[in-house]
């Protein structure tokens, strides 16, 4: 991902710039906002995770302030990374897997999900790269069903088990385009 930051035109003061490891307090903050203790992942996962080379995390900022951020890395299908696991690089990474997305909740409302997940995909599209995944978690699947994203069936028992580690109710989902 691009370091270069980026204005958007309805938000004069939101700019967008990649997720690093010293927005790593601010994840965690919005982490807590958003999920409580269940779904929080540690300090020193979310540090290895943008230290990642195949990490292409994006962070949403309005005057100098964390507001929202996408968690994201390159991947293979079918493959899901545990609650508190690192990324793992995949050798031959055909997919943009989408990891975490949350809005600070006194920011919602402004379309910044939205405008995360376009640069993300856009990214994604400039590499040739024309399928995402995730794993939805709390009810979240319908959110995800309205981005284009459908359920998909993981065969791999490990696979599983990582997916199960969201709760029985997590469903992988993956959009082409």
């Amino acid at each position: 991902m691009s370091s270069s930051v980026a204005s958007t035109a309805h938000h004069p003061s939101l700019q967008l710039r990649a997720l690093t490891p010293a927005d790593v307090g601010g994840v965690l903050h919005i982490q807590t906002l958003c999920y409580g203790a269940e779904f929080s992942e540690s300090e020193a996962v979310f540090a290895r995770r943008l230290q990642a080379p195949h990490h292409c995390s994006w962070a949403a900022q309005q005057n100098e302030q964390l507001v929202a951020y996408l968690a994201a890395y390159w991947s293979g299908l079918g493959k899901v990374t545990p609650l508190e696991g690192d990324f793992a690089a995949q050798p031959q990474a055909s997919v943009l897997y989408l990891h975490d997305m949350a809005v600070n909740p006194a920011h919602a409302g402004q379309g910044l999900a939205r405008k995360l997940l376009e640069s993300a995909l856009e990214q994604a599209s400039a590499r040739g790269v024309r399928q995402a995944a995730l794993v939805a978690v709390r009810g979240a699947d319908s959110y995800w069903s309205r981005q284009g994203f459908a359920p998909a069936s993981l065969e791999d028992a490990q696979q599983q088990a990582h997916l199960h580690s969201y709760g029985e109710d997590a469903v992988y989902m993956v959009r082409h385009w």
